[in-house]
Formats: C-alpha cells, structure tokens, sequence
C-alpha cells in the first residue's frame, strides 16, 4: 500500500511537473550552459517539497480562501514573465553567438534570484502543489498522505535533474549561433504567453 502510496505521487507530481513553462524553461537553458546547474536543480526540487508539505499540512486551505495573494502573486509574476520576455526577446534579437561553457554568465545569487521568482511569483504553482497535491494527499491516511507526497517531491527531483543535468547533451546542437536565436525565441513566447494567461485567468 505504501508503495501504491508513493508511485501514485510520483505519477501524479510528474503529470504536473512536466509541461512547459517559465521555470523549466530557465533551468534547460542554464543546463545547456552549464552553469549553476546542481545548485538551480536542488532548489527547484526543494521548492516543490516545501510546498506539498504545506499542502499536506493543511495550507491549502489557506491558499484557496485568499484572494488577495492570489491576486499579488498573480500581477507581480506577469509583470516579471514579461519582463523576462523581454529580455529572451532582446537577446534573440541580438547576433552574438554564446558559449556554451560554464564560467561566463549570471553570478549564482542572480540565477537563484530568477530561479525564485519563477517559483513563487506563479499562483500556478501554489494550486499545483500546497492545493491539488495537497488535497490528493490527505485523500489518504497516516502515513498514505506523507508517502504520496514524498513521492510527488522525488517526482520534482528527478525531473529537474533530467532536465538540468541532461540539457548537456544538446550542448553541440546550441554551438550553432541560430540554435540560440531560435531558443530565446521560444522562451520569450512562453514568457509572453504564460504572463498573458496569468492576466486574464
């Protein structure tokens, strides 16, 4: 039962995890540059528990009947998606090619800085994790809950590691100036697209 428990969660956690959207797009592109790749990975990952811990612990609740941090949260993460946007925008637009190396780029506080806002700036994220998986979870008995949501947090690990870790190896492809043009591209529309979508929901 317990393991019936644990994969429930991590099916579920992944159904989830894995779409496409500001935070993951960030993390592929720090992950073909190599750079703060584990650190980046690690906090996603711890992010996603600390969540479904609250949502496990009853803040879901919480979450659900205020509306004025889900409007906060929802204006301030579309005005930074967008701005981010711009940025992807400006840098698809721009014809220096990147190395794909570590070393240059964005110091570690930065990257953890952005890394956060794409978290927690999304109300996405807190309806995903403290309120569905939360209510998911506590569907179950002690220690049912704990163990499904131990299995949707190993759910946030692994694909953030897969996708940091494994974003290397298209680091051939993105030696071709086009390849990162056409990247920043997309991410600028994801951006745009998610900032918009934060607005009218």
């Amino acid at each position: 039962m317990l393991n019936a428990d644990f994969f429930s969660g991590f099916a579920t956690g992944l159904a989830l995890i894995v779409a496409i959207g500001s935070q993951n797009a960030y993390v592929l592109r720090q992950g073909i540059l190599r750079q703060h790749v584990l650190p980046l990975v690690l906090f996603c990952a711890l992010s996603d528990a600390l969540l479904i811990v609250a949502g496990i612990g009853g803040a879901g609740v919480l979450i659900r009947g205020n509306d004025t941090l889900m409007t906060l949260t929802r204006y301030g993460g579309a005005l930074f998606l967008a701005a981010y946007g711009l940025l992807a925008a400006r840098r698809a637009w721009q014809s220096q090619a990147m190395a794909v190396q570590a070393g240059a780029g964005a110091s570690l506080a930065s990257a953890l800085a952005a890394c956060f806002a794409f978290t927690f700036l999304n109300p996405h994220v807190y309806l995903d994790t403290v309120v569905l998986l939360g209510s998911l979870a506590n569907q179950r008995p002690d220690p049912g809950r704990w163990v499904f949501g131990a299995g949707a947090a190993s759910a946030s690990l692994f694909w953030f590691a897969a996708l940091g870790f494994g974003a290397r190896f298209l680091a051939p492809l993105f030696a071709n100036q086009l390849a990162w043009r056409v990247l920043d591209a997309l991410i600028a529309l994801t951006m745009w697209t998610l900032a918009a979508l934060l607005l009218v929901g």
